[in-house]
């Protein structure tokens, strides 16, 4: 095995919004590194938003500031990351409601 470090991409303006992406990707629970689909972590909704904050936040600061592919990689990864937000907060709702209802003894 080498000892040579693996070589880090340019810091570029996309690979933070890629970077930024991934790190909301994760705490939803989209992404799973070398874990079974079956052991995934449960999401972590405040992290999810706190990400998703973070973007929102770059792109009213870079607001005017950015190229046209820029500015729609910023729009389309925020668009896409506020509708799995709110799909994993619906579906973990609905795990929980059902848990609930599975947990709580019938009456008779």
């Amino acid at each position: 095995m080498s000892d040579a470090p693996i070589p880090l991409p340019p810091p570029t303006f996309e690979f933070l919004i890629f970077s930024l992406k991934t790190q909301a990707e994760m705490r939803l629970g989209l992404l799973s590194f070398g874990q079974p689909e079956d052991e995934a972590e449960e999401p972590d909704l405040p992290s999810a938003r706190h990400a998703i904050d973070m973007l929102a936040m770059l792109a009213d600061k870079t607001r005017g500031n950015l190229s046209v592919e820029e500015q729609r990689l910023l729009e389309n990864s925020l668009t896409e990351l506020r509708f799995r937000f709110v799909q994993v907060s619906e579906d973990t709702a609905k795990e929980k409601a059902a848990k609930a209802s599975a947990d709580t003894p019938a009456s008779s």
